[in-house]
C-alpha cells in the first residue's frame, strides 16, 4: 500500500508517518519531495531515483544547512561559516579559550573584557595573538563596555584595540555614544577601489531599546567627530566618511538575558528595532548592509530557530556558554548553573552602575547574592555615609552581607583604587556618599570574582549572571551527552543549537507544504557533532 511507507522494490520508499518520516525531516542536507500517495496520504521521500507508481510530487525542498541560517552578508563581512556568536561574558568568563575555540570552528566569539583592569585586557590580547597568529583570517573580537565611573579606562581600552588591530568589538551598556566607541568605529574608514566605503573595524552594538539603537544606527555626531579630529585621533577623511555610515552595522537586540538586561520579550522588541533600522537606512541612504541580530533567551534549538524566523541576521548566546568547559567560571559555579531551572533567576544591583540603580539578572538558586546586594542598595539610598548607618544595621551588614567590617572593606577598597584609578580615593575622601558606593561595590565586584575562583567560604555570595535560557538549556540537554558540565564545550553547544534550529526550520517548512510532521520532529535531541 502506498500509504504504508514501506516496500517499493528498487526505488526510494516514501514515508507517510512515524520514525521514517521523522528521519527524513531531520535529514536537512537532503533534497526532499513532498508527495501524495494513491490513497491521498501526504508524505515525504528523498529526491533521488524514479518515482514509485501512483505517487505524485506536491513540492520539493532543497537542502537546508545550518550554515545557511541567518544573513549571508554576516558570513561574508566577518569571514565566518555560521551566523552564530558567543557573547562577551564579563570579568573574563568569556575566556580566550572560548574565543579561540569559536574562531577555529569558523564562528565568532568575543572575549569578556568588562570589569577587568587594563593590564588584564592587554594580557588577553597577547594570548589571542599568540594562539591565532598562524590563522590570521579567523574572526574574533573583544568587549568594550561603557564605563561611566571609569571613562579613562574606556578610552584606554578603545585605544589599545585600535593600536593592536582588533577588528571587532562588542559594545555593551552604552546609553549614548562616547568618543571612545565613535573613535573605534571610525578609525580606518576608507574608500575602496570600487568607490564604496570600507570598514577596518566593526562594532557589534548590544541594545534593548529603540532610543539606544538609534544612536548606533545613525552616523556619529558631528560634535564628537570634530573633537576627535581636533585631538588628532581621527583624520579629517575618516571623520568625513563616518558622517556617511552608521556607527554600527551589526545591532544585537538583547531580550531577557543574564547580566545587564531590560528583560524585553524578543518577539516584541526585535520587530521594532528592525523597523527602526529600515527607516534609518532609507533616511540616510546607506548602501552597505545593516544587520540586526538576536540575543537573550536563546538556550534551545526552538528558540534559536524562532530568532532566525523573526529575521535575525545572527544569533548570540551568553548564559549557556558560562557552563562550558572553556568558560572562566569555577567548577562549582558551573555545577550550580547546570542545576538551574528557568525560574532560578533574580535581579540584583550591578557593580559597574550601582549608583544609578542599574540591575543585572543573576542566578538565584544556591546563592544569596541577590538579596544581599539589594540590602546594600537599600542602605546606600537610605544613609548619606557609612558612618551614618546606625550601629545595629551596621553590625547586620558586616556580618550577614559583607562578611567583613566596614574598616576592613574601606582599607581593601582604598588599596584597589590606589592602583586602578587613584582619583576615586580622592573623591571618596571628599564625598562620604561616594565612599559608601565604592565600599558596597567592593562586595558586588568581588562576588563575581569569588564565583570565578570558586572561593569555598564565599559560595553563598557567588554572583553568576544568568537568564531563563540557562534553565531551558538544562531542560533540553537532560539525559543527553551535554547534561554533565564537563561535557559542555562551546562548540558542541553551538553546533547542536544550530543543527537543531535547522531541523526545526525544516520541519516548519515541510508542515507548511502540508506534510504530516509530528510534534516529535520539533524536539531535536543533542548529539555529538563533528
Amino acid at each position: 500500500m502506498t500509504g504504508s511507507g514501506t516496500s517499493f522494490a528498487g526505488v526510494e520508499a516514501p514515508a507517510f508517518g512515524g520514525a521514517p518520516l521523522i528521519a527524513l525531516v531531520e535529514d536537512v542536507r537532503a533534497t526532499v519531495h513532498v508527495v501524495r500517495g494513491s490513497d491521498g496520504a501526504v508524505g515525504l521521500m528523498r529526491a533521488k531515483g524514479p518515482m514509485p507508481s501512483g505517487v505524485s510530487v506536491l513540492g520539493t525542498l532543497p537542502p537546508l544547512y545550518p550554515e545557511w541560517l541567518g544573513d549571508r552578508s554576516f558570513n561574508e563581512a566577518h569571514g565566518v561559516r555560521f551566523s552564530y556568536v558567543s557573547g562577551a561574558m564579563a570579568n573574563g568568563i568569556a575566556t580566550t579559550d572560548i574565543v579561540v575555540a569559536m574562531a577555529q570552528a569558523n564562528m565568532l566569539g568575543f572575549f569578556g573584557a568588562a570589569g577587568l583592569g587594563f593590564r588584564h585586557v592587554e594580557a588577553a590580547l597577547d594570548r589571542l595573538d599568540a594562539a591565532l597568529a598562524s590563522q590570521p583570517a579567523l574572526a574574533w573580537g573583544m568587549n568594550l563596555i561603557h564605563s561611566p565611573n571609569e571613562p579613562e579606562l574606556e578610552e584606554a581600552v578603545a585605544d589599545l584595540y585600535i593600536r593592536r588591530g582588533v577588528r571587532r568589538v562588542s559594545a555593551a551598556a552604552f546609553m549614548a555614544l562616547t568618543p571612545a566607541i565613535v573613535r573605534y568605529a571610525a578609525s580606518g574608514l576608507r574608500v575602496g577601489p570600487s568607490g564604496r566605503i570600507e570598514r577596518e573595524r566593526h562594532v557589534f552594538a548590544k541594545i534593548s531599546r529603540p532610543e539606544v539603537a538609534r544612536h548606533f544606527l545613525s552616523p556619529a555626531p558631528a560634535a564628537i567627530l570634530d573633537e576627535l579630529v581636533r585631538r588628532g585621533q581621527l583624520t579629517p577623511e575618516e571623520a568625513a566618511l563616518a558622517a556617511r555610515v552608521p556607527v554600527a552595522e551589526d545591532i544585537t537586540v538583547e531580550s531577557d538575558s543574564g547580566g545587564h538586561t531590560d528583560k524585553q520579550a524578543l518577539g516584541a522588541v526585535f520587530p521594532v528595532i528592525c523597523g527602526l533600522r529600515d527607516a534609518l537606512v532609507a533616511e540616510h541612504g546607506y548602501t552597505r548592509p545593516v544587520r540586526v541580530g538576536a540575543a537573550g533567551g536563546l538556550g534551545t534549538p526552538r528558540s534559536v530557530a524562532a530568532a532566525y524566523a523573526l529575521g535575525a541576521a545572527y544569533v548570540l548566546t551568553g548564559s549557556v556558554n558560562q557552563s562550558a568547559v572553556e568558560s572562566g567560571l569555577s567548577a562549582e559555579g558551573k555545577k550550580m548553573l547546570a542545576q538551574a531551572s528557568m525560574a532560578d533567576v533574580i535581579m540584583a544591583p550591578a557593580a559597574d552602575m550601582f549608583e544609578q540603580g542599574v540591575e543585572v539578572q543573576v542566578l538565584k538558586r544556591g546563592t544569596m547574592f541577590g538579596p544581599r546586594g539589594h540590602r546594600l542598595l537599600e542602605a546606600y539610598r537610605r544613609y548619606p555615609s557609612l558612618d551614618a548607618i546606625e550601629p545595629a544595621e551596621r553590625a547586620r551588614l558586616e556580618k550577614q552581607v559583607l562578611g567583613a567590617s566596614f574598616d576592613e572593606v574601606r582599607a581593601e577598597t582604598a588599596r584597589f583604587w590606589a592602583s586602578r584609578d587613584p582619583k576615586q580615593n580622592q573623591l571618596a575622601a571628599s564625598d562620604p556618599k561616594h565612599e559608601m558606593a565604592l565600599c558596597f561595590r567592593w562586595y558586588l565586584g568581588l562576588s563575581s570574582r569569588w564565583a570565578i575562583t570558586g572561593e569555598p567560604s564565599r559560595r553563598l555570595d557567588y554572583q553568576i549572571w544568568c537568564g531563563p535560557a540557562m534553565g531551558a538549556f538544562n531542560d533540553w540537554v537532560r539525559g543527553s551527552f551535554l547534561e554533565p558540565p564537563e561535557a559542555r564545550s562551546v562548540v558542541q553547544i553551538a553546533r547542536n543549537l544550530l543543527e537543531g534550529a535547522a531541523v526545526i526550520t525544516r520541519a516548519h517548512q515541510l508542515r507548511t507544504y502540508g506534510a504530516p510532521v509530528p510534534a516529535e520532529a520539533f524536539a531535536f535531541r543533542p548529539r555529538p557533532l563533528a
